[in-house]
């Protein structure tokens, strides 16, 4: 497989791409700056094999990383609503406080329970695109990635079960206020844990960011 660093020199091969100098290859916790089709250009492309082994359970998630009472899903309850949610205790947050507005498919929610904590790239998903040989560890950080906002977002539950563990070949939001943003958000996660697309969904995605403005996106590598 090539390196992130030779495939989005290849892809790009200007000025513009801000990458660390002085190593082989980008390394865990370096900072990728690159238009959003340089990227894209240089997401690796490989076939999913059978999904061996597969189980939402490899993925260790909603922990309390930081032991502050609050676990993953409500840190980014917390984070992602328009009005706080009134909370009881350490980090019990109040069912039918709080205002969530899933960009998914422009809808509103007014109880926690109607809200689904995504992962930008669904657990499924990453187990077929290269997280199926990480450690544990890796895993559960990728579960419970607080690190970059764009891992992890509150949405509408039945757009969320809608998605599934689909990539965008499959399925995209039904909002098409959604699409550039999502399918953005999507080649950044890939990118910052250095996750494979297969030949479909890259299509899928080269053909949407088409249509969209090209941005210069920042991340930072998780692995």
């Amino acid at each position: 497989m090539r390196t992130l660093r030779t495939a989005l020199a290849a892809a790009l091969a200007v000025p513009a791409l801000l990458l660390p100098s002085g190593t082989a290859a980008a390394a865990p916790g370096e900072t990728l700056s690159a238009p959003l089709s340089g990227l894209v250009a240089a997401l690796p492309v490989e076939d999913e094999g059978p999904r061996d082994g597969y189980s939402r359970e490899q993925f260790k998630h909603w922990i309390d990383a930081d032991h502050n009472g609050c676990n993953t899903r409500n840190e980014v309850l917390l984070r992602d609503a328009v009005v706080a949610p009134q909370i009881t205790g350490r980090c019990t947050i109040v069912a039918n406080t709080g205002v969530w507005k899933s960009w998914y498919d422009e809808t509103t929610q007014t109880d926690k329970f109607d809200v689904d904590i995504d992962h930008m790239v669904p657990l499924g998903e990453a187990w077929d695109s290269g997280a199926a040989v990480w450690s544990a560890a890796e895993r559960q950080a990728y579960a419970n990635d607080l690190d970059d906002p764009r891992s992890l977002l509150a949405v509408h539950d039945s757009a969320n079960q809608s998605k599934a563990d689909r990539d965008p070949a499959q399925w995209m939001p039904p909002a098409a206020s959604a699409t550039c943003r999502y399918i953005a958000d999507w080649v950044t996660v890939k990118t910052r844990w250095r996750l494979s697309t297969d030949p479909a969904e890259h299509a899928a995605i080269q053909r949407i960011t088409a249509a969209c403005d090209n941005p210069v996106i920042t991340v930072a590598l998780a692995r």
